[in-house]
């Protein structure tokens, strides 16, 4: 009985996959509220620039902390294994491709090279499933966007 104790004590410190998460959104959050002390938050009837990051990075963090809390009964983070480790890293260096070519090709251009490799190459969608939403959804988003809405979005240097 004195030795399952002895077992059972070090599994019981060792930080779990959730609360390991939990903590991570937590530090995100208080970054999020660090670098947005620059901006003024205003009132909640007069809102200013930093007003909505604050209020999200609050809700994140509170979030963060009720996951650490609940993750108790999570597998332990040494334990975990990272198969998707590569696909990971490959859709963010995706993403950050995207982000810089956001500038230089415009954004119709950009998501829809980035939905063709994101569903045709990396998730082996259906030809069709693909064509479809890449061409759609870039010309869509930038109507809803750009046009109706007014905020403007990059362009590519051939006006499209």
């Amino acid at each position: 009985m004195a030795q399952e104790d002895a077992q059972a004590a070090p599994n019981r410190r060792r930080v779990r996959s959730d609360q390991f998460s939990g903590l991570m959104l937590v530090a995100f959050a208080l970054y999020v509220v660090w670098a947005n002390q620059p901006y003024p938050t205003g009132t909640i009837h007069r809102p200013g620039p930093g007003f909505m990051p604050l209020a999200l990075a609050i809700f994140l963090g509170l979030l963060g902390l009720l996951i650490a809390a609940g993750g108790a009964r999570s597998r332990p983070l040494v334990e975990m294994r990272w198969t998707e480790a590569k696909r990971a890293i490959t859709i963010l260096l995706t993403a950050a491709v995207a982000v810089y070519a956001l500038d230089e090709v415009g954004y119709r251009l950009t998501v829809m090279v980035l939905l063709v490799f994101l569903m045709g190459v990396i998730e082996r969608k259906p030809p069709l499933i693909v064509a479809i939403l890449s061409i759609g959804f870039p010309l869509l988003s930038y109507y809803i966007v750009a046009d109706l809405l007014l905020v403007p979005l990059p362009r590519s240097p051939w006006g499209f």
